[in-house]
């Protein structure tokens, strides 16, 4: 049964659209609901051959929605799944007496095989490229180097150093996974790497353990044991140990951690090594949806300190973070500040300044496209000087704001644009469709329509003059808003019971008379109606719920 839903698939018919009823709708809401459109879609109202058979078939799509939300199974199913759930063999045998939680439950233990058997097929592949650039030529610059550089001359700026490494895992079973990685790094023309191979098993819903194999010219052969537990559910530890074996003997080395949820945002993590960088740490890092802040302490051999950084994230498309730290220690005091934006759906893009004592002045850029990292470290100066800082910092920005404008909203727009060339072509022929069912219903709806105005007349009610349903643009480009707009007067003014017109919150595309006129784009409802003899106008959202009359639509006889 999971296998039939394997591809993501779109339902263009919301039976709850078409009812024009909430998702929470009670029996008797629907039931009202069906019994109005039946009314109006119902075969035998009509003589014509041609509105007969169009009648029909609304009538039995109407039925189908009815029979789908008022039986509690399918309408669960309906609402997990959509229209094409409901056509997956199967569901017979599920037991009628199930509940709509016990049918979630069903859905989500499938979706947790598919995601198995979709990792089995997954390498997972991870990678980082770090490029290290000496630019200090730029800023420290000696009186001797001025001398004996010619006129004219460019400062020396090289790669002093590059790491790159990769990873990729692949399951075995559905509780085995190997992981095979692997390092290359070269500093001052001086290079090594290695290879590692991981083998981990998940023994319970508690934990997992893992062995680790390794060689390499960097530190030796490496034979490691790591194991995660979950203590309790808010604890959980860690503890690893590896040997490395080289001429000089047997380096041993032992990290366990301890780790514990303080409150829903907050963790508090103790670390202890002992080995080659013997240290004990604690932090205490919390994260929100608005801000990320870590506290933390050590104690070790050769580095002691105490750090603080904290992020703002802000609540935007781009998923824009600015962030800052301190870090203080026998060491020297760093100082970083940056910000990271995202530039595209799988690329975020970001920038660091790192001031330093004794360290100097570094500008940090990275680049996270999808899994792979690509970090360029540049060191502007060993001293505190303004002007590397001025320039570190202004500098990144200015590029930025300049490739943001000419390079990279062009590009996204583009790709926006021949994404959705591409999903209108593809769902050209269900347009179609849905334009001729539309067409069909407004034709069926007429002669409802002229009894409803005039009852509407006769006791000054709600008169729909004109409505329009699409994409909206500006004034300069009416040609092309007239292209992607509907005319839905007679669908609305169908609704009208009581002087009242209602719409849920759910896509108008679905209601009687309706069809997407520019799929994939923001579309609005707009509706110029006549309530006691006065003018009221609306714009109303796609999903959003509309009541009229209302007194904040009336239009000013100024106006």
């Amino acid at each position: 049964m999971a296998a039939a839903l394997e591809e993501d698939e779109i339902d263009n018919d919301d039976y709850y659209s078409l009812l024009n009823v909430r998702r929470e709708a009670t029996q008797e809401e629907l039931k009202a609901s069906y019994r109005r459109l039946c009314m109006l879609y119902h075969p035998d109202k009509h003589r014509d051959p041609e509105l007969k058979t169009q009648a029909e078939q609304l009538f039995n799509l109407v039925h189908q929605a009815y029979e789908v939300l008022s039986d509690p199974q399918s309408r669960a199913i309906y609402d997990i799944y959509g229209k094409r759930g409901l056509d997956v063999e199967g569901w017979e045998v599920v037991e009628r007496k199930r509940t709509p939680a016990e049918i979630r439950e069903e859905f989500e233990r499938l979706q947790r095989e598919r995601e198995e058997r979709r990792l089995q097929q997954r390498t997972n592949p991870k990678g980082t490229i770090s490029v290290g650039v000496d630019a200090t030529d730029l800023f420290d610059r000696y009186e001797e180097d001025y001398e004996e550089m010619p006129v004219g001359g460019l400062p020396h700026i090289e790669i002093n150093r590059m790491h790159i490494s990769q990873s990729i895992e692949a399951p075995l079973t559905t509780t085995d996974t190997a992981i095979l990685s692997g390092s290359l790094s070269t500093h001052n023309g001086n290079g090594g790497g290695n290879i590692n191979l991981a083998l981990r098993r998940v023994t319970s819903a508690k934990g997992w353990g893992e062995v680790e194999l390794g060689a390499g010219d960097t530190h030796g052969p490496l034979l490691g044991l790591k194991i995660f537990r979950n203590l309790t559910p808010r604890c959980f530890m860690t503890a690893q140990c590896g040997m490395h074996f080289s001429s000089r003997g047997v380096r041993p080395g032992v990290t366990t951690m301890l780790a514990r949820h303080l409150d829903k945002n907050t963790m508090g993590y103790l670390q202890w090594r002992w080995g080659a960088q013997s240290s004990m740490n604690t932090s205490i890092v919390r994260d929100t949806k608005s801000s990320h802040f870590t506290f933390a302490v050590q104690l070790g051999i050769p580095h002691t300190f105490i750090m603080m950084s904290y992020q703002y994230k802000f609540q935007d498309d781009d998923q824009t973070k600015i962030k800052g730290s301190v870090k203080s220690g026998f060491f020297g005091t760093v100082v970083e500040y940056g910000a990271e934006t995202k530039i595209s759906r799988h690329s975020v893009l970001g920038a660091t300044v790192s001031v330093g004592v004794p360290q100097g002045v570094s500008l940090k850029i990275k680049l996270n496209r999808a899994s792979q990292t690509y970090f360029f470290p540049i060191h502007l100066t060993d001293q505190l000087l303004p002007s590397a800082v001025f320039y570190a910092t202004v500098g990144p920005l200015v590029f930025y704001l300049a490739m943001q404008r000419l390079v990279i909203k062009p590009y996204v727009r583009a790709q926006k644009e021949q994404e959705l060339e591409k999903h209108r072509e593809s769902a050209a022929s269900d347009i179609a469709k849905k334009k001729q069912e539309a067409e069909s219903a407004v034709l069926l709806m007429q002669e409802s329509v002229r009894r409803i105005i005039e009852a509407e007349e006769s006791r000054m009610g709600l008169i729909i003059l004109n409505a329009w349903y699409g994409k909206f643009v500006t004034d300069n480009s009416r040609k092309h808003e007239r292209a992607r707009v509907i005319d839905v007067t007679v669908p609305l003014q169908c609704l009208v019971k009581d002087s009242k017109l209602i719409l849920t919150e759910a896509s108008k595309a679905g209601l009687p008379g309706f069809y997407d006129p520019c799929v994939g784009e923001e579309k609005s409802l707009k509706v110029l109606y006549q309530f006691r003899g006065v003018m009221h106008q609306v714009l109303s959202g796609d999903t959003e719920a509309l009541r009229i009359p209302k007194q904040s639509h009336r239009i000013d006889n100024d106006t």
